[in-house]
């Protein structure tokens, strides 16, 4: 998945919270989600210039899921899924939700674009219906922090590649965003911040 994800995914999670305005209640939004106290790295903000960026060791995290296939837009509408189905079955996520991105939109019809819609939990667990169990193996990662409204998250991305071509490496894995801020607890949109991960892997 290359930097044609820029089109496809800047007008993705809008509702992914479900919430319409900054600072709207956010009882009905996803759980999980709470602002970062202290980012390792320098914040990149809007318009995405200079991209703060990079490498680390991810570690283990079992996650539940809820497959998306289609437009990258709609991921928002999975996340929600996921989230009632979570809630019906009495689990609660350990951090905020992300979402994984299988395929590049350049290269791969939006009809079946692949995507997960996932809440991370503290340990393995075994869900019912159409919420799965799975595993993000320990691997490198570039990332950054990235604030602004999440739809505008893929601006960061020709930074992040940039960066991960000046080490010399390849992307090596879905693209991960995590959602840390819910949209209903700000004033303003450039307050949200997700991080972005990237795996890679030496040429």
């Amino acid at each position: 998945m290359r930097l044609s994800l820029l089109l496809c995914l800047l007008t993705a999670l809008t509702c992914a919270c479900a919430v319409s305005s900054p600072g709207a209640s956010s009882s009905q939004g996803l759980r999980g989600q709470s602002a970062l106290n202290s980012p390792d790295l320098a914040l990149t903000l809007p318009p995405y210039s200079e991209v703060h960026a990079n490498w680390k060791q991810r570690l283990d995290q079992p996650y539940v899921y809820v497959d998306w296939v289609g437009s990258y837009t709609k991921i928002g509408d999975a996340l929600a899924s996921a989230d009632r189905l979570m809630r019906d079955q009495g689990l609660e996520p350990s951090g905020p939700p992300f979402a994984l991105y299988y395929d590049d939109p350049g290269v791969v019809q939006t009809a079946v674009l692949r995507s997960r819609a996932c809440f991370p939990m503290e340990r393995s667990v075994i869900p019912k219906g159409e919420l799965k169990y799975d595993e993000l193996e320990s691997t490198t990662v570039v990332y950054a922090f990235v604030a602004g409204p999440y739809p505008e998250v893929p601006r960061s991305y020709p930074g992040l590649f940039q960066y991960m071509r000046s080490l010399s490496w390849t992307e090596d894995g879905p693209i991960r965003e995590t959602y840390l801020v819910d949209p209903g607890s700000v004033s303003d949109w450039n307050q949200l911040l997700t991080e972005v991960q990237i795996p890679a892997a030496m040429r």
